[in-house]
C-alpha cells in the first residue's frame, strides 16, 4: 500500500535511482512537468547549476551550505521557505541534467532537471521528482508538487529569457 511506502534507503535511492537517471516511480508522490524556454541549454544550465543564485531566480529558495560545489556526490543543504533539505548531487551532466537526492522531515526525494536542446536554439526543461515516506501523501499531493515545479519552471524560464534578451542588447526588465 502506497500510504505506508517508505521507499528505498537514502543510499540506495542515490545510487540505484538518481545516479541511474531515474526517480522512484513507486513513491506515493510523483510528478513531472516541463516548459519550453527561448534560450540555449547552456544559459538554462548556468541558472539551475548555480544553487547560490537560486534565491535571485525564485525568492524563498536559498542555499544554506554548499562546500564542494556542484559536483557528483557533493552534499549541500538548501531551503524552500522554512523547510531545510539535506541533499546530494547524483548527476551533474553540464547542459543536460542535474539530479540530486534529498531528505526533509523524513521524506526522501529524487529531483531530476533534464534539459533538451530544440532545433531552433531553445531548451525544454523537464523536472521529474519522487517523494517517499509513510503517510507523505496525506501531507503533500502530486498536484502540490506539480504546482511547485510550475513556479520553478516559470522562474527559470523568465530568468533565462530575460538574460537572452539582455544579451541581444535590450535592457533588463524590472
Amino acid at each position: 500500500m502506497k500510504l505506508l511506502y517508505r521507499g528505498p534507503s537514502r543510499q540506495t535511492l542515490h545510487d540505484q535511482f538518481a545516479k541511474r537517471r531515474r526517480i522512484d516511480a513507486d513513491a506515493p508522490v510523483v510528478s513531472a512537468s516541463e516548459t519550453r524556454i527561448e534560450a540555449p541549454p547552456e544559459r538554462v544550465w548556468r541558472i539551475i547549476a548555480d544553487p547560490s543564485g537560486w534565491s535571485s531566480v525564485l525568492p524563498g529558495r536559498r542555499i544554506v551550505r554548499l562546500d564542494d560545489g556542484v559536483t557528483e556526490d557533493a552534499e549541500f543543504i538548501w531551503a524552500m521557505g522554512r523547510t531545510t533539505i539535506r541533499s546530494r548531487f547524483a548527476v551533474v551532466d553540464a547542459g543536460r541534467e542535474l539530479t540530486w537526492t534529498g531528505v526533509a522531515m523524513g521524506v526522501k526525494a529524487v529531483d531530476r532537471q533534464v534539459l533538451t536542446a530544440t532545433p531552433d536554439g531553445g531548451t525544454v526543461l523537464r523536472i521529474e521528482e519522487s517523494m517517499a515516506a509513510p503517510l507523505v501523501r496525506l501531507l503533500f499531493s502530486p498536484g502540490k508538487l506539480r504546482a511547485q515545479h510550475g513556479i520553478w519552471l516559470a522562474a527559470v524560464k523568465a530568468a533565462a529569457e530575460d538574460r537572452a534578451r539582455v544579451g541581444a542588447g535590450a535592457q533588463p526588465r524590472g
